[in-house]
C-alpha cells in the first residue's frame, strides 16, 4: 500500500498550484480552491454534495453537459436563488435519517390538494437498477406521444435532475418556483407534526406538485428507500415495479431477502398491475403472496416477459425482447451490460402493462419502430458512462455487491481493458468489503479515496479492507478524488497508450457525480 505525498495547501501563485487539475487538463493559472469547498462540502447533506471547485474551468473546457445533467444557472441572481433553495433543503432531515411513516407527506399532500392523485403512475422500487429503468420507461411513453414526469434519486450533479418534465430536467426557475409555492404549505406541516418534513418528502411533494401543474398524462416514480413507507408511496400506482433486489440498507429495510421484499412490496396497490424483475425465490414469494392479497395482476421476468437474446455492438447492445404482446427485434440500447437489457425488458413490460397490454392477448403489441427509437434515445449518467479517452475513464454508481458483481460482468463483456485501474470511495455504512471483493478479479491496482459526503468511509480505513481483499502492492490511498483520478491515469498511461488500459471510477453515486464534474465529458 502506498500513499504519494501531496502539499495540502497549495499556493495558488506559485509555477504549478494546481498539479491534480493541471494533469487533467485543467488551467494550471486558476486558484486552489478546491480544497477549501471539499472541506465545507462535507459539512453538507449527501444530496447536495457536489463539487464546485474549478467547475467554471472544467465546465468550459468540456462544453455543455447534455441537457439531463444541468450546471449551476449562468444568471448570478438564478444561482443565488438556487442556492438559498438547496441551502434550506440542506437544513432538513437528509435522505440517510428517517422516520419510517408516510404521516407527514401524506399531510402535506392532503393540504396540497393530492396532486398525487391528477395522473396516472407508475412506480419503482427495487435495490439496483430504479432510475435506469425509469429512464427507459420514460423514453418509452414519450416514443409513444405522453407527456411524462419522472421523479428519481439520488441526483449525479444537481438536485433539479430529480424532477424532469418531458424527458428533462425541470429548470432553475422552475424548481424555486415549485419550492416556494409549497414552502408555506410545508411549514404548516412542520408546526403541526413532532419532526419537521424531510429533504427527501418536501422534494416528493414538489415533484408531485411540479407534475399536477404541468400537466403531465403519466408519472414515473421511483422510491428512495424501501416501499411500505417510503415518502413516494401516497402515490397509488397504476403499475408497480420492483426491480432486482438484494442486500443493501439491511438496519432499515431488514437483513434477509424476505424481510426486504416485504418492505418493497408496500407498492404494490389494490388492482394494480406488478411487473416483476428476476428475484431471488424467497423474495418473489412474498411479493406474488402481496400481489394475491390486492387482487394485483403479475407479470415475471422469465415467464410473461424477458430478454430473448443479446449481443455486444458498437456504443451499447442489440437486443431481442419478448414483451407482454409479442416479440420486438432488433432493439438498440446504448448502455452497456446483461442488467441493462434486464432492465429494458422490465420497462418495456411496464409500459405495456401501463397501456392494457399482455394477459395472454398477442393480438396488441407496440409499434415496434416506435419500441427502436425509444431505447435507441435512453441515457444513464454516471451508469458504465464513458467520459474521458486516451485512457479510457468509466464511470459506475455502483454503491453495493450486487451492483458491482453487474458491473464488473458489463466492464469485461463491453471493454476490452487488458489493464483496469479501479477508483473507489464509498460510503461507511455499506457492505465495502462485498463490494471489493466483486471487483477484485476485474482492477489489476485500486486507487482508494472519499467524496465529500460526510457519510464517506475514511480512506485509511477503506484501504485496510481493500488490503486485506488485493493484497498491499495493488492498493494506494490518495485522500482527495482529484488526486485519486490523476493517480489512476497516471497508472493508466503508463501502460502504454496501445497496452488497452483503463479507469473505472465507482463507490457511490456522489463518487460518480464528483468525478464527471472534474473530468467533463470529454468523449
Amino acid at each position: 500500500m502506498s500513499e504519494r505525498p501531496r502539499n495540502d495547501d497549495p499556493d495558488p501563485n506559485s509555477d504549478d498550484p494546481f498539479e491534480a487539475l493541471s494533469a487533467l487538463g485543467g488551467d494550471p493559472g486558476e486558484e486552489d480552491a478546491f480544497g477549501e469547498i471539499v472541506d465545507a462540502e462535507t459539512e453538507r447533506d449527501p444530496d447536495l454534495a457536489v463539487i464546485e471547485a474549478g467547475s467554471r474551468t472544467l465546465r468550459a473546457q468540456a462544453g455543455p453537459p447534455p441537457s439531463d445533467v444541468p450546471t449551476r444557472p449562468e444568471d448570478p441572481e438564478l444561482d443565488q436563488a438556487l442556492r438559498e433553495v438547496e441551502a434550506e433543503l440542506a437544513g432538513r432531515w437528509g435522505e440517510t435519517k428517517l422516520d419510517p411513516s408516510v404521516q407527514r407527506i401524506a399531510a402535506l399532500m392532503d393540504i396540497l390538494g393530492s396532486p398525487q392523485r391528477a395522473y396516472p403512475a407508475i412506480h419503482i422500487t427495487g435495490t439496483n437498477g430504479k432510475t435506469s429503468t425509469a429512464r427507459m420507461i420514460e423514453a418509452l411513453l414519450t416514443a409513444l406521444d405522453l407527456r411524462t414526469g419522472r421523479y428519481t434519486s439520488p441526483h449525479v450533479q444537481s438536485v433539479t435532475e430529480r424532477i424532469s418534465l418531458d424527458g428533462a430536467p425541470i429548470s432553475a426557475e422552475r424548481f424555486i418556483e415549485t419550492y416556494r409555492d409549497i414552502q408555506p404549505y410545508v411549514q404548516m406541516v412542520d408546526e403541526r407534526e413532532e419532526y419537521r418534513l424531510s429533504f427527501f418528502e418536501v422534494l416528493t411533494a414538489m415533484a408531485y406538485a411540479a407534475f399536477a401543474d404541468a400537466p403531465v398524462d403519466v408519472a414515473v416514480v421511483e422510491v428512495g428507500m424501501g416501499g411500505r413507507w417510503d415518502a413516494t408511496n401516497v402515490l397509488d400506482g397504476d403499475v408497480a415495479v420492483i426491480t432486482p433486489i438484494s442486500l443493501d440498507h439491511t438496519d432499515r429495510l431488514g437483513a434477509t431477502h424476505e424481510a426486504i421484499a416485504g418492505e418493497k412490496s408496500g407498492i404494490i396497490k389494490q388492482d394494480a398491475t406488478v411487473v416483476l424483475a428476476q428475484q431471488p425465490v424467497e423474495a418473489a414469494s412474498v411479493m406474488l403472496k402481496r400481489a394475491v392479497e390486492v387482487d394485483a395482476t403479475v407479470a415475471r421476468e422469465g415467464m410473461e416477459f424477458g430478454v430473448v437474446s443479446r449481443e455486444v455492438a458498437v456504443g451499447g447492445q442489440l437486443l431481442t425482447l419478448r414483451g407482454l404482446g409479442g416479440e420486438y427485434e432488433g432493439v438498440f440500447l446504448p448502455l452497456y451490460g446483461a442488467h441493462q437489457a434486464h432492465n429494458a425488458a422490465v420497462a418495456l413490460a411496464a409500459v405495456e402493462a401501463f397501456l392494457g397490454i399482455g394477459g395472454g392477448d398477442h393480438t396488441r403489441t407496440l409499434d415496434a419502430d416506435t419500441v427502436r427509437t425509444a431505447f435507441a434515445s435512453v441515457s444513464s449518467p454516471g451508469r458504465l458512462e464513458v467520459v474521458r479517452k486516451s485512457p479510457t475513464v468509466v464511470l459506475d454508481a455502483a454503491h453495493n455487491p450486487g451492483g458491482a458483481r453487474a458491473a464488473a460482468e458489463a466492464v469485461s463483456e463491453a471493454f476490452d481493458f487488458s489493464h483496469l485501474v479501479g477508483v473507489v470511495a464509498a460510503s461507511a455504512d455499506k457492505d465495502v468489503r462485498g463490494f471489493l471483493e466483486a471487483f477484485e478479479p476485474l482492477f489489476a491496482e485500486l486507487v482508494v479515496t472519499r467524496n465529500s459526503s460526510h457519510r464517506a468511509m475514511d480512506p485509511d480505513e477503506l484501504a485496510a479492507v481493500a488490503v486485506e481483499v488485493f493484497g498491499p502492492d495493488r492498493v494506494q490511498v490518495e485522500p482527495r478524488l482529484d488526486d485519486a483520478l490523476e493517480a489512476a491515469i497516471t497508472l493508466a498511461e503508463e501502460e502504454g497508450e496501445y497496452a488497452g488500459a483503463g479507469v473505472l471510477v465507482t463507490g457511490s453515486v456522489i463518487t460518480v457525480g464528483e468525478a464527471r464534474l472534474l473530468l467533463g465529458r470529454n468523449t
